[in-house]
C-alpha cells in the first residue's frame, strides 16, 4: 500500500480499515510512503512495516515491486512510484489506484486553455498503467473523463463526510458559522441540497419544496413584518440572474418576505449545514449511491428528510434516523414538516431522529466499502501457486467489516494537516514548476508570420541542400565504377574467397538471423529463441518451460553462436531483486575459471535460504514441496523412475538425498558452468522434462491443473525446474560454490570430500546419460514412432548408428562418383571416329593465271 504521506485524514481511516479485514482474511501487506506522519505507528500496530520512500521520482526504484502480489496506491500525491511501474521489470505488477482528490480534475481545463498538453499526457500515461483505478462516488469519474482509459471503477463510500464532519466541529462554533451566513441566533434554517447530476437549474423542485415549506410560516412572527425567523438556504452551483429572480417570485407568492429565502454557494456548504435546523433533499433523481450531502448533515446531528429514493429507502429507515416523502406526492413533504417542527423549533422526535442520524452516519456504508476493496482484489490479483488462498469477500464475517476503525485514531485526529484540504495540489505544483521550468529552458518557436515565414525559407534550402548532396554522391558513385580497376588472378580470388571462410568461422558469439541487435541494450546480443527451436513457437511450452525454453535453444547447434568454454546465465528476476553480479564479483568468477581455481564447477549466486519464498529457512525438499503444492518430492520420484525405466524403491532415497548440512542451493537459474557441462546437464534436462510432460500434460492441458499447484497454473513444472540443476550437480560430483554478488567472496556448499555415499554418481555419470540419449535418438530415427513426444522437439537428434548411416551414404555417394567416370572414360574410348571424306585439292598459284593442271596431295 503506497501513500502520499502518513497524516491523519479520511484516506488512511478508510485504508486502515480495509487493511485491517484484508488481514484478517489472510492478505500480508506493507505500507510505502513518501513522507512519513503520525498515521505510521497505527500501520505498524494492525502489523503492517512501513518504509518511507525518498520523494524523488527516481529514487523509487529501489523498491523491488516484483516481491508484491499486487499494489494499492492510493492518493494522487503517490504518483512518482509510477516512474518505476511504468517501466520493465514493474510493468506487470497488479496497481490498483484510489483517487478521492478533486484537485487535479479542477485542473484539467486549465491545462487545456494554457497548453500544458506535455502535462495532460503525463497524467494519461500514469491512469491508464493501473490495471484499475477506484474513486469512492460516482462524481469523480466524470470529473476525470479525460483520462479516461476504460479502467475507472467506483467503490461507493468512504468516512471523508465523518472525518471532515467532526474537523469542522473542532475548529469552527456554531455561533461563527452562523455569523458568516448572515443569521440571528432565533433564526429557524432549513437547507435545502441536491445531487451534484443536475441536468438543469431544478426550479420545479425548487418551487414544489418551498410551496411546501408555505405552511411553516404560520408558527414563525416577528415584530417586524417585513422579516420572518424562517430562513431557507438553498445550496446552489453557479446560477443565473434569471434563475434568481424567478424563485424570488415563487418564494413571495408562497408567503416568504423578501430575503427568507437565499442561495448559498458551494463553497458555504460546510457553515450552512452546520447551522441548519434541518435539512431537506430537494432532487427526486434516482442516483447509484447514498447522498454523501446527507452523509455529512446526518454526521453534524440534522434532521434529515428525502424523498424515498431506492437508494435512499436502503440506508434511511422512516422515523428512525430520518424522514421520508413520496417522490411522486412532493406535497406530503408539508405533513412530514409538521412532525418536524413544533412551535417554531424541532420537535422532541426530531432530535431523537437526529441523533440516531448522527451514530448511523459515522459507520455508513462501510460494509459495501472494503468488501468492495476485497472483491476487487480477487479479481485483480493473481496469487502464485505457492501461495495459500485468502478468504474470499464472502468469507468476511459481518463483525470485521461493519465499522471504520475510529479507535485506532482517536489519540492522532487532531493532528491532520491545516491546509488538508488542499489534498493533492503538492503533487500539481511540483509537476506545474517542472513544466515551467522546462519551458524556459526551451523556449518555443515563435509564431509572428514573420517567424514562420523565415522557417519556411530554411526548410526549402535544406532542402535544396539535400538533393544536391544526393546528386553529387551518384554522381561520384558512377565515376567510380567508370574508372579503371586492377583485377587479380583467379588464384588470388580463390585465396581471397577461402580466407573470408575461415575467418567466419572464428570464434563468435553471433549468427545471421539468429542474433538481432535491440535499440534498447545498444552493444547486447538477443537470440531468437523460437527460430533456433520451433517448439517455443507454442505458447503452451513457452509459458510451461519457462527459462528453461531458452537452455534448451541455446543448447540446439550451441557452436553456431557459442563456441567460448565456459557459460553463465543470469535471471531476469534476479536483476529485478538488485542481486545481480557486481563488477567485482564478475572478476571473481572470470579469475576462478582462468586460473582453473575449482576445475569442473557449478558456480551460483542466489542463495535458496535468503529467498523470500523461503521464511523459515526450510531445507531443500520442504522448500521446494512449498512453491509446489507439496507435491515436488512426489513429482521427482515418479519422474526418476520413468525417466530410467526401472524400479528404483532400494535406491530412489539415495537418488533423492539433498541434505541439511547447513549449505545452501541455488534458485533462480543464475549460475556459471563450463560450456560442456552445461551441455550435459541440458542432456539430463531434456529426458527429465521429457517424462514430467508424459506425467503430466493430458490433465494439465486440458484442465489447467496440474499437482504442482493448487489452482489453474499455466507455469505448473517450471518451478520444480528452478531447482532442477541442483540435484543434478549434486549427484554428478560437481564442486558447488557460491559466489556473494556484492564482493566475490567464494564459499563451497555441500563439499566434494564430505558427499562420499551419499551422491547417486552412477545414475548421473556422463556414459549413462549419454547411452540413455542414443537410446532416446535410435528409438526416433529408426522407428518414427507417431505418439505425442516431446523430448525429438527439445534438441537436436544423434546417435551413433546415424553417424555410420551418415558415413556409409557419404561412401556410397563417393563410389557413384567413381563409378560415373569410370564409364565417362569408357564411353570416350569407345566412341566411334569418322573416316577421311577424300583428299584435299591444293589451289593453283595466284602468279600462274593461264595454267590449268591440277597438282593433288595426300591428306
Amino acid at each position: 500500500m503506497v501513500f502520499g504521506d502518513l497524516y491523519p485524514s479520511a484516506m488512511q481511516l478508510q485504508m486502515v480499515s480495509v487493511a485491517s479485514v484484508l488481514e484478517a482474511m489472510g492478505y500480508e501487506m506493507k505500507v510505502f510512503s513518501l513522507e512519513d506522519g503520525p498515521c505510521g505507528n497505527i500501520w505498524r500496530a494492525i502489523g503492517a512495516p512501513v518504509s518511507i520512500l525518498p520523494e524523488e521520482a527516481n529514487s523509487s526504484n529501489s523498491v523491488d515491486w516484483l516481491h508484491y502480489d499486487g499494489i494499492l496506491v492510493n492518493s494522487i500525491e503517490a504518483r512518482p512510484v509510477f516512474s518505476s511501474l511504468l517501466h520493465e521489470p514493474f510493468k506487470s505488477v497488479p496497481v490498483i489506484w484510489t483517487v478521492h482528490e478533486y484537485s487535479l480534475a479542477h485542473r484539467i481545463k486549465e491545462y487545456n486553455a494554457s497548453g500544458m498538453i506535455q502535462i495532460i499526457d503525463a497524467w494519461k500515461e500514469v491512469f491508464s498503467r493501473a490495471n484499475v483505478i477506484v474513486f469512492p462516488n460516482y462524481i469523480l469519474p466524470v470529473m476525470y473523463a479525460a483520462f479516461d482509459s476504460g479502467n475507472y471503477f467506483v467503490i461507493p463510500g468512504s468516512p471523508s463526510e465523518v472525518f471532515q464532519a467532526d474537523n469542522f466541529i473542532a475548529n469552527h462554533s456554531h455561533q461563527d458559522a452562523r455569523i458568516s451566513l448572515g443569521l440571528s441566533p432565533k433564526d429557524f434554517v432549513i437547507a435545502i441540497v441536491g445531487t451534484p447530476f443536475s441536468y438543469g437549474e431544478n426550479l420545479m423542485e425548487e418551487t414544489l419544496v418551498l410551496q411546501a415549506i408555505g405552511p411553516l410560516l404560520q408558527q414563525y412572527h416577528s415584530e417586524n413584518s417585513t422579516e420572518s425567523e424562517l430562513k431557507v438556504k438553498i445550496v446552489t452551483g453557479n446560477r443565473t440572474e434569471k434563475h434568481k429572480m424567478v424563485l424570488e417570485s415563487v418564494a413571495l407568492s408562497v408567503g416568504f418576505p423578501k430575503g427568507a429565502v437565499e442561495h448559498v454557494a458551494a463553497g458555504d456548504k460546510h457553515n450552512l449545514l452546520r447551522t441548519a435546523d434541518l435539512v431537506i433533499y430537494g432532487s427526486c433523481l434516482e442516483e447509484q449511491s447514498f447522498p454523501s450531502v446527507l452523509v455529512q448533515a446526518m454526521s453534524l446531528e440534522k434532521l434529515v428528510i428525502a424523498p424515498d429514493l431506492a437508494i435512499v429507502r436502503k440506508h434511511i429507515g422512516d422515523g428512525l434516523n430520518g424522514l421520508l416523502f413520496p417522490k411522486k406526492n412532493i406535497g406530503v413533504l408539508t405533513q412530514v414538516l409538521l412532525r418536524a417542527v413544533s412551535n417554531g423549533k424541532m420537535s422532541v422526535s426530531g432530535q431523537k431522529i437526529a441523533s440516531v442520524g448522527k451514530a448511523y452516519a459515522k459507520n455508513l456504508m462501510a460494509s459495501e466499502t472494503i468488501e468492495g476493496y476485497a472483491v476487487l482484489l480477487e479479481n485483480v490479483i493473481k496469487f502464485p501457486t505457492d501461495a495459500l488462498s485468502p478468504l474470499t469477500a464472502g468469507e468476511i464475517p459481518l463483525a470485521l467489516k461493519q465499522e471504520w476503525k475510529w479507535h485506532l485514531f482517536e489519540d492522532v485526529k487532531h493532528l491532520h494537516r491545516v491546509n488538508g484540504s488542499l489534498s493533492g495540489y503538492k503533487i500539481l505544483h511540483k509537476l506545474e514548476q517542472e513544466w515551467h521550468s522546462n519551458l524556459m529552458e526551451r523556449p518555443p518557436v515563435g509564431t509572428s508570420k514573420n517567424s514562420e515565414a523565415f522557417s519556411a525559407i530554411a526548410w526549402e534550402e535544406q532542402r535544396a541542400n539535400e538533393v544536391m548532396d544526393i546528386k553529387r554522391k551518384m554522381e561520384e558513385d558512377e565515376l567510380k565504377d567508370r574508372n579503371e580497376q586492377l583485377h587479380g588472378t583467379w588464384e588470388e580470388v580463390y585465396r581471397n574467397v577461402k580466407r573470408v571462410e575461415r575467418l567466419k568461422n572464428e570464434l563468435h558469439e553471433r549468427d545471421d538471423k539468429e542474433l538481432e541487435r535491440t535499440g534498447r541494450r545498444p552493444g547486447t546480443d538477443d537470440i531468437d529463441a523460437s527460430s533456433r527451436l520451433p517448439l517455443l513457437n507454442n505458447v503452451y511450452y513457452r509459458d510451461i518451460l519457462g527459462e528453461f525454453g531458452a537452455f534448451f535453444a541455446l543448447a540446439n547447434r550451441i557452436d553456431r553462436i557459442h563456441k567460448n568454454s565456459w557459460i553463465g546465465f543470469q535471471s531476469w528476476r534476479v536483476t529485478a531483486r538488485k542481486e545481480n553480479l557486481s563488477e567485482n564479483a564478475e572478476s571473481a568468477i572470470l579469475e576462478a575459471i582462468q586460473s582453473q581455481k575449482h576445475g569442473d564447477a557449478f558456480y551460483f549466486w542466489v542463495r535458496m535460504d535468503q529467498d523470500p519464498r523461503n521464511h523459515a529457512n526450510k531445507d531443500f525438499w520442504s522448500f521446494c514441496d512449498a512453491i509446489n503444492a507439496g507435491n515436488c518430492r512426489l513429482a521427482f520420484s515418479e519422474a526418476f523412475q520413468r525417466m530410467y525405466g526401472v524400479q528404483l524403491d532400494h535406491e530412489l532415497d539415495s537418488l533423492l538425498h539433498m541434505p541439511s548440512d547447513g549449505d545452501t542451493w541455488s534458485v533462480m537459474q543464475s549460475w556459471v558452468l563450463p560450456t560442456r557441462s552445461f551441455l550435459e546437464f541440458v542432456m539430463f534436462s531434456r529426458m527429465f522434462v521429457d517424462v514430467l510432460d508424459a506425467q503430466m500434460y493430458d490433465k494439465h492441458h486440458r484442465t489447467g491443473h496440474c499437482i504442482l499447484s493448487l489452482h489453474k497454473d499455466k507455469h505448473c513444472y517450471s518451478r520444480l525446474l528452478e531447482v532442477l540443476v541442483n540435484v543434478w550437480a549434486f549427484h554428478s560430483a560437481r564442486l558447488m560454490v557460491y559466489v556473494n554478488p556484492e564482493t566475490g567472496v567464494m564459499q563451497e556448499q555441500h563439499q566434494l570430500s564430505g558427499r562420499r555415499g551419499q551422491m547417486s554418481v552412477r545414475w548421473f555419470s556422463y556414459a549413462t546419460l549419454k547411452s540413455m540419449d542414443e537410446e532416446l535418438a535410435e528409438e526416433f530415427d529408426s522407428d518414427h514412432p507417431d505418439r505425442r513426444w516431446l523430448w525429438p522437439q527439445t534438441g537436436e537428434v544423434f546417435w551413433q548408428g546415424l553417424y555410420e548411416r551418415e558415413r556409409t551414404m557419404r561412401q556410397q555417394e563417393k563410389e557413384r562418383r567413381k563409378q560415373q567416370s569410370r564409364d565417362k572414360i569408357q564411353r570416350i574410348k569407345k566412341r566411334a571416329r569418322q573416316k577421311t571424306l577424300g583428299k584435299y585439292i591444293k589451289p593453283p598459284p595466284e602468279d600462274i593465271g593461264a595454267s590449268n593442271h591440277t597438282m593433288t596431295v595426300d591428306l
